[in-house]
This record gives structure tokens, sequence and C-alpha cells, in this order.
């Protein structure tokens, strides 16, 4: 099947072939009979990816800030590739979808396959989209029209914020997609609207529809039309729902409101607010979040927990359902919204007429594909690596994130791997993946690998919740895995996993298991560990991690999910001073923050304390309240009456150590290529894995053991 994504390093809007996405238990697979094409946002998106690197940073100053401390701690080279590799990552445009349930997931409910729905789905042939996110259609409304339902809602959630009632004085700025709809729904409110804007066409068919108008390129006064608009009242409430940096919209929102009047933002506007203008009407303002409540909650979109009617009267679902309602009863009429149709293999050229026509209101794609030219869920690119005649065997790929994009691939592709396919849930990240890196074969079924005899080894860089799972068929099917940290979340996946590889070696099998402790394999590291080798007796290890906040709601934080972040995180330092100290750990102490009326999180601001059979012990401070421009990580080894500290992995000091003084180089270094490039060199030349089994369990059952001890604390 095809996708339209968006470079934002080069600005090309591309069509892509990805495979089908794999169902998903609480979503809906759905064969796209049309999108429509958000003119306003995706042209920015789109002229953002055209724009410098200079205007890019110029419209993100927070993240110049961010890029400004990492140069500080991590150094300017890691900075820079950094930065490119995350330009480097095209996403996907569109998020408003019209098709047929293909595939209903065990968990759904309300949707059965050949139901015609809606979705805020992307740009492409087959979307995978959660069942909150999707409203089934009105038998009397066109495909063509209910691609306007996420569109609508944006402005609904706003009219809803504003809490008109009829007969009230309404004043709308901005007439594009989300402002026209926006007047038709106050329409149908019984209010009276008036429109503001520079677009002539615009207006005239919000007039058309019994709305007032105000001309601003005629020279018209915004204010003087809203006061007289409402009889010099003042009018009951404003909604922007223009794109502008300029002050003016909510300045000239405050001046012509009422006292007590209300002011509801849908777009994007400046926000230097006169307080003088709200002071003395004590006027109210408030932003409106997209489609309306659910937005951005992840047990909401992503687990389908809906809210509960009698409390959540309007949610993102039930606001897509009023929108089709009002358009099944003629309430609202988009037929004069449609500037275009396009067919969906001419959408590149499509996106390019954004910037070019700068009248266009709604352009809707149509998807006439054949079926079957979507039905594949391996999609090939070309030779690759798979048939150029490497002798080097073959690398599968679970997982295409940040981390597999930005760090493994790159590693594999510098020793010339032989890597693919590469297998996502989604698709989407494992094509642009495979493509980026030249590997044959993308795919949306892991069977692909489990079933392929000339697929020796596999690295899984999925969510942490799926490690153990994937580890466990892989080593089942005698692959030898290399598995992102963590290995486990729980004792039970750590049980599943290590049954799983003793079977295998029961049976004779020689796959070998890797986790990516990759810190041991900084050069920093490795010289450290020679140094301390020469010394007889137990050392004192000090471990700093200035891990920096993540809110409570992100997957990592989720103990289901992500594990919290002492095993998603932390386990790199367990198992760091347990390379270091080159013994078994025989006692574990761990003490977290304790609970209080800040910190929602405490687990993550938490000192574990490690103690070897050797009599070495050290302490690991996994904070995560610190500062952002302060070094990210700091180890100390205290012994032989000398010391040695890394900082943040780009040097190596000693002080009063004999014959060392420092290390240092160009660039952090955390060991990342070396580690997956040894664990391919070990599948390569049939040599054992690079961290021992017994090593690699002892760490994961320790760190599951600190995560348990913190729980328990109050």
């Amino acid at each position: 099947m095809k996708q339209i994504i968006q470079d934002l390093s080069s600005g090309e809007t591309q069509l892509i072939d990805s495979p089908r996405p794999a169902a998903g238990s609480g979503s809906l697979i759905i064969d796209t009979k049309c999108s429509l094409i958000s003119v306003g946002t995706e042209r920015m998106l789109v002229d953002f990816g055209k724009a410098s690197l200079l205007s890019k940073a110029r419209q993100q100053p927070d993240k110049v800030a961010q890029v400004l401390n990492k140069v500080r701690t991590d150094g300017l080279i890691t900075t820079v590739e950094a930065v490119r590799s995350k330009l480097a990552q095209p996403i996907p445009l569109g998020y408003s979808n019209v098709g047929v349930v293909a595939e209903a997931g065990s968990a759904t409910r309300g949707f059965a396959v050949g139901d015609r729905v809606l979705s805020n789905g992307p740009h492409a042939e087959t979307v995978r989209v959660p069942q909150n996110l999707c409203a089934k259609i009105p038998d009397n409304v066109p495909d063509e029209y209910a691609a306007f339902t996420v569109v609508g809602s944006i402005g609904l959630q706003g009219v809803r914020l504003a809490q008109p009632t009829i007969g009230e004085s309404v004043v709308v700025m901005g007439a594009g997609l989300i402002g026209l709809m926006t007047i038709q729904i106050l329409l149908a409110n019984g209010c009276r609207v008036l429109a503001i804007d520079f677009d002539g066409a615009k207006l005239a068919l919000a007039q058309s529809w019994g709305a007032e108008i105000c001309n601003l390129s005629d020279g018209a006064d915004p204010v003087s039309a809203g006061m007289a608009f409402s009889a010099g009242r003042g009018v009951d409430a404003v909604l922007i729902t223009a794109s502008t940096k300029s002050d003016d919209p909510v300045r000239h929102a405050a001046q012509m409101c009422r006292k007590r009047g209300r002011i509801v933002l849908v777009g994007v506007t400046g926000l230097n607010l006169s307080r003088d203008d709200f002071y003395e009407k004590e006027l109210s303002f408030q932003v409106s979040c997209s489609y309306g409540p659910g937005r951005y909650d992840s047990n909401y979109e992503d687990n389908g927990q809906d809210y509960p009617i009698g409390f959540v009267r309007w949610t993102e679902q039930r606001n897509f359902e009023a929108i089709l309602d009002l358009m099944s009863a003629g309430k609202i009429d988009v037929s004069a919204m449609i500037s275009k149709t396009v067919p969906f293999e001419e959408a590149p050229g499509a996106f390019q007429d954004l910037t070019n026509e700068k009248g266009l209101l709604g352009v809707v794609l149509k998807y006439e594909s054949a079926p079957e030219t979507r039905a594949s869920r391996t999609v090939t690119f070309g030779a690759g690596n798979k048939s150029s005649g490497i002798a080097k065997p073959r690398i599968a790929m679970i997982g295409a994130g940040n981390y597999s994009s930005r760090i493994l691939m790159p590693a594999l592709k510098k020793i010339g791997a032989n890597v693919g396919p590469i297998v996502t849930s989604g698709g989407l990240s494992g094509a642009i993946t495979a493509k980026r890196f030249d590997v044959a074969e993308a795919g949306t079924d892991i069977d692909q690998i489990l079933n392929d005899a000339e697929i020796p080894a596999a690295v899984v860089a999925t969510q942490h919740n799926t490690h153990a799972s994937i580890t466990a068929r892989l080593l089942d099917a005698g692959k030898s895995v290399f598995v992102e940290k963590p290995l486990a979340i729980d004792r039970a996946q750590l049980d599943l996993v290590r049954s799983a590889y003793e079977k295998q070696i029961a049976e004779g099998g020689t796959a070998r298991l890797m986790v990516g402790y990759n810190r041991r394999y900084s050069p920093y590291t490795v010289k450290m560990k020679s140094l301390l080798d020469k010394v007889n007796g137990p050392k004192s290890f000090i471990m700093t991690m200035n891990a920096g906040a993540i809110p409570a709601d992100v997957w990592v934080q989720d103990q289901d999910i992500g594990g919290g972040r002492i095993i998603g995180e932390a386990c790199h330092h367990i198992d760091l001073m347990r390379f270091l100290s080159g013994h078994e750990i025989v006692e574990i102490k761990a003490q977290k923050m304790g609970e209080n009326s800040v910190e929602t999180i405490t687990e993550d601001k938490a000192i574990i304390l490690l103690r070897f059979a050797d009599g070495s012990h050290g302490s690991i401070h996994y904070l995560a309240n610190g500062a952002a421009s302060f070094p990210k990580e700091r180890i100390e080894v205290f012994a032989n009456s000398g010391t040695l500290q890394i900082d943040n992995f780009k040097s190596l000091r000693g002080f009063g150590w004999p014959g060392f003084r420092k290390q240092s180089g160009l660039r952090q270094d955390k060991g990342q290529e070396t580690c997956i490039n040894l664990f391919y060199q070990a599948i390569c030349n049939g040599t054992p894995s690079p961290i021992s089994p017994d090593e690699i369990f002892e760490v994961a059952e320790a760190t599951i053991t600190v995560a348990e001890i913190l729980r328990e604390q109050q």
C-alpha cells in the first residue's frame, strides 16, 4: 500500500510504499476511500519542511534551548548528529480519513467489518486507528463530506468551550476550513455570527449561510464591525480560528467583547495580552485543545478507555458523531468547501499546490486502487543487502523507533551488516527506515522472521512490555537475539525468557542472548576497567544519573508498558557497576524519595545500593529532578588511594592514579555502536554472546528487585 510522508529535512512530500499495518486488539484496520487535506495545518508542515535550518530554529525557540543544553552536556558533534537524525525522520501527513472497516480488533466495541467509518487516520491506502478515534458514518452522508468531520470537531470543541446560547452574538475570526465549519455550527445553535477574514470568497460563503461579514482586505476595522454587529453592547463571545503570529486577533477580540465576554482560541496567534483589555471587562480566555476531551490521553486514545457519558458528555469520538449528525440533518453543508478532488496517486502535486494556491479550502484525495495492492504485509525496496552477494548472515530488525533508526541501524550499516527485514506493527516507520538504509524488505508480520531459516538473528527494539514475549518467541525459533534494554519488566516476563533460553540450550541450540547494556563498551569504561583490574581488593562506586523529568503520562513511566524508569533506564548502571566490579551482586538495597504533595512520581528519584562478592560496594543516584544543563551521567570509582571519574562519557580522569591522568575524545561515546557490532560479529564468527547469559539474567533480576523494593515503600 502507499502512504504520504513529509520529509522535514528536504521539504519533499513523498508517496511511499508501506506494508499493511498489523491489527491491534483495540484498533480498526480501515481501507481508505477518501481523505481531506487540512489546508492550513498541512501547508504549515510542508512550509516548515522547506524552510532552512535557521528558519526552522527561529520557528521553534523552545527546541533551540534544548539543543543548546545538549551541546553543553553532550558536546557539539553528538548534538549535531542528533538534530540531523531527528530531521531525517519523515512524518506522516493527514488526520481526516474515511474508509471501510477491513478488520475490527477483538477489544473494539460497536464496529464491524464493512462499516463505513470516519477516523483521524493519515493519508494512506490502509490505516490502523484506535477505536475511540473512529465514528460510524450515517448512510446519507457522502464520503467526501464525512472527510470534513475531524476538522469540524476542532471547531465544535471551541464552540463547546464558548458555551453560546440561542440569540447570542458571536464573532469568528478566520474563515478557513475550521472557521467555516465553526460558523455553521454556531448558526445551527441559534447564534448570530459575524465572520472576519481577509478573503472575500470565503466570507461570501459564510454570508450565503446567514452570517454577517467583515472583510479586512477592504480596510474594515474589526472592532468597529463587532460593536456595530452587537448594537454597541459588545459581542458575547469570540472564537479565534485564524493562524497568525500577530497579537491583533486576541487584542481585537478583547476590545469588541462585552463585559464578561468569552474568548476561545482555536487557531494559533500571538499571545501578548493587554491586562487592561481583560481586567476592566473581566473577560474569560481559554485555549481549545483539538477534537475535545480525550485528546492526548493515551488511556482514552490508545487503550480504549472511554469517559463515562454521565461525567464527560462530549469526548473526541462523541464530537465526531455530533458533526456527522449535523451533516446528516443538513445543518452543516461542506459541498461548497471542496476546492478540488485529486486522485491519491497525484497527492504530492496537490501538496505542492498548497503553497501556490492560497485560496484553497478543502482538497479531497480519492483512493481507487485495487484491494490486492493494499493487502501485502511485506514491501520490497529492490535488492538491498539481501541479494547483494554478501556472505554475512542476515540480522532482522523488529521495531524502528528512535533508538533503532538513530543508533542501531547506522551502526550496523557502518560495518556492512546484512540487515533485513525490518518489521514493525504499523509498517510506516519500518518502510522509512528500510529505504533510508537500503534494506530490501519491510513488513508487519513477525512470522516473516520466525519462519525464515536464512535469518539466524534479530534485534528487538520495541516497547518495553513486548521485549520478553518477542525474545522468547525468537529463542524458541532458534534465533539469536539482541534485545534493547530492558530484557523484561517483571519476574513473569523474566522467567519466560529464561525458560526459552534454557530450553533451546538443553535441546542443543546455539542461539545467543544479548541485552543492549552499551555503557560497558564505552572506550572510557573499557579504559577504566583495565585500570581497575590491576587493583587488588574491593572498590567503592558512585554513579550519578541526572535523568531529567518525564511527565507521568509518558509510556516509559507506565509500569505495565514501560516498566518504569528504574527498570527501563537505571538497569544500564546496575549492569555497568556489575561489569566494573567483576563480581556477583550479593546484596541490594534501595530508597526512593518520600511520598509528598509536590512530586507525583517518586520512584525515579532514588538511591540504589549494591554490594558485590569481593566486598566492593556502590551507590547509583538515579535522579529525575535535576537541571537539564547539568551533565547526564557521572561515574566515580574510589580504590587504591586514587579516584577515577568518567564525565558524561566524554572524558575519563585519574586523580592520584599511578600512570594515568586523562583520556578524552572529540565526541561523547556511550558504547552504543560497539555494543550492537560485537553482537553481530559473534553471529558472523560463531562465538559466544559478548555478555554471558548468567550475567544478563543476574542484572535483569537485580533491576526488577530494585523496582520491587521501591514500590513497597510509602
